[in-house]
């Protein structure tokens, strides 16, 4: 899928976990609702960070586009390391390899989690302001797509800046799930671990598949493209996406949100 589909189906994604936590009697301070939403948002995008193309890619200007080629000529080296028979051996990128598997998905989660908490508050609003400007990026697209770089950085680095003053205060989700002392943000690898899982799974759907399981071997590849059967399989960027998925996901978000909330 493209990034405004990546970053409404993290959105969504997030927002039925906190009706999910709400029906079962936990709900989310609405800080963390909303936070944590746009962190998933954001999350949902950097799987292509293998992509030169991508908006994760130039999101960042020099700075994205370097590690770019770092990602890409990383995960084109497990790729060839870790082959099986069955995989190609003609691949001459990285894209759809190492970043979309689930095993990335929870080693960056998990990662994000350690910083918020051995890092302090500069590390969180780094988590912050990286998200946002990639939530801004997906979610706005095209309005960032007409705007400077410099503009969207200001505007993701005032959202950081707002949401972590709003969550430092008692009871607006610092401490939420992880309520020990020095445990405080614990939380936020969360929402990077479901983005990137919901990447992969939109990807998933379209033509050329997903490698989820990777390193788990199927038949004679280690890098099977999981999809869903063949009439149901679209083309990233179609009609199929923009016409019916992105309602969907925003439909689907909008119903999380209001039962997140206690308001359905």
């Amino acid at each position: 899928m493209m990034g405004p589909a990546h970053s409404l189906s993290g959105a969504a994604a997030w927002l039925g976990v906190g009706a999910a936590a709400s029906g079962l009697g936990h709900p989310m301070p609405w800080p963390v609702l909303v936070t944590g939403s746009l962190i998933c948002a954001g999350a949902a995008l950097a799987p292509d960070l293998d992509h030169k193309a991508a908006t994760i890619s130039r999101a960042f200007g020099p700075i994205s586009r370097g590690l770019c080629e770092i990602i890409d000529r990383l995960s084109h080296s497990v790729y060839k390391a870790t082959r099986m028979k069955g995989d190609g051996s003609r691949r001459s990128g990285g894209h759809r390899t190492l970043t979309h598997t689930w095993l990335w998905a929870v080693l960056v989660g998990g990662g994000v989690s350690l910083l918020a908490v051995l890092g302090g508050r500069w590390a969180v609003l780094g988590i912050l302001f990286v998200h946002m400007v990639l939530a801004i990026e997906g979610l706005l697209w095209r309005a960032a797509r007409v705007s400077s770089d410099v503009l969207v950085w200001l505007l993701g680095a005032a959202t950081a800046w707002i949401v972590a003053g709003i969550m430092d205060q008692p009871g607006n989700g610092a401490h939420w799930l992880f309520a020990e002392p020095g445990q405080q943000y614990l939380w936020l690898g969360l929402p990077v671990v479901l983005g990137a899982l919901v990447h992969d799974v939109g990807d998933a759907i379209t033509i050329s598949g997903c490698p989820i399981l990777w390193p788990i071997p199927v038949g004679r590849k280690r890098w099977y493209p999981v999809s869903t059967p063949k009439p149901m399989r679209f083309r990233a960027g179609s009609w199929v996406e923009n016409k019916v998925l992105m309602p969907a996901f925003m439909i689907a978000g909008g119903i999380g949100a209001v039962a997140a909330l206690g308001i359905l």
